[in-house]
């Protein structure tokens, strides 16, 4: 039979716990804190949006929903991938296959399949941007396939 775990004062993974439930706190203070700030600093915000238009109802903004991005590429460096990958290919890609050959550049192998559509989509997003300016279209067909100016 199994023995049972006897929590003590004097052991060690209790006073491990009651650190980490300090340090928990902490940052609760912290973050309550930050928010009181931002509350005040939105508030001013509206008070400036008053003197503009004093009809304006601030009830109606709403708050800006920062995307999550993902683990493996930093803002702007996406397109430079799908780049690097379109200069080093023997003729036109499909997006899907750029995406596959930017995560096999950077040796990722364990996306998952919601990872890999949301890389795939932002690829196909600066493809579409940059059309006709670093990157051509080629050809007429489903699925475009793409090729460096």
């Amino acid at each position: 039979m199994p023995h049972a775990f006897k929590a003590t004062p004097d052991h060690p993974a209790v006073a491990y716990l009651v650190r980490l439930h300090a340090d928990i706190g902490g940052k609760l203070l912290d973050n309550k804190k930050e928010a009181a700030r931002l509350a005040q600093s939105m508030l001013a915000v509206e008070h400036v949006i008053k003197l503009f238009n004093p009809d304006f109802n601030a009830r109606t903004i709403s708050a800006k929903r920062r995307q999550k991005t993902n683990p493996w590429f930093k803002r702007g460096t996406l397109f430079r991938e799908a780049l690097d990958v379109l200069r080093k290919a023997a003729g036109p890609l499909t997006v899907a296959e750029i995406g596959a050959g930017v995560l096999a550049s950077k040796g990722i192998r364990d996306a998952t399949a919601k990872q890999r559509n949301g890389i795939v989509a932002g690829i196909r997003s600066c493809l579409e941007t940059n059309a006709g300016k670093t990157v051509q279209r080629v050809g007429e067909g489903v699925p475009k396939r793409w090729r460096v100016s």
